[in-house]
């Protein structure tokens, strides 16, 4: 499998703090890229006025995989990125080698801009 063991948590529980999706993150950059994921989706869906029922028709993607992508309860795959990314019209998948590293050496993705 993919990941190893990893993969046997959900990101939300790489999190460090309970603010989740903006919560500070442990070095494992897939819960990372999981946690901006939920991030610009749930800002997304919010800009757009698109509830979790809305985006799962327009995306063809089950309105229970948004709510857990949300919430950082799964892994997100690659079909469902993209076929979100599609019917948003807006890149979710950050831009994440371009974070700038911590003092451990492990990127971490920059505050929001605001």
């Amino acid at each position: 499998m993919a990941g190893g063991t990893r993969r046997n948590k959900r990101p939300c529980e790489y999190a460090l703090d309970a603010n989740w999706p903006y919560a500070v993150m442990d070095g494992f950059r897939p819960a990372q890229i999981g946690q901006a994921i939920a991030r610009a989706l749930s800002e997304a869906m919010e800009r757009q006025g698109l509830s979790a029922n809305a985006l799962a028709s327009a995306a063809n993607v089950n309105r229970q995989v948004i709510t857990y992508v949300l919430r950082g309860e799964t892994w997100p795959d690659i079909l469902t990125v993209a076929s979100l990314e599609v019917a948003l019209g807006e890149m979710l998948w950050p831009r994440h080698f371009e974070w700038p590293v911590d003092e451990r050496g492990a990127a971490q993705e920059p505050p929001p801009q605001g």
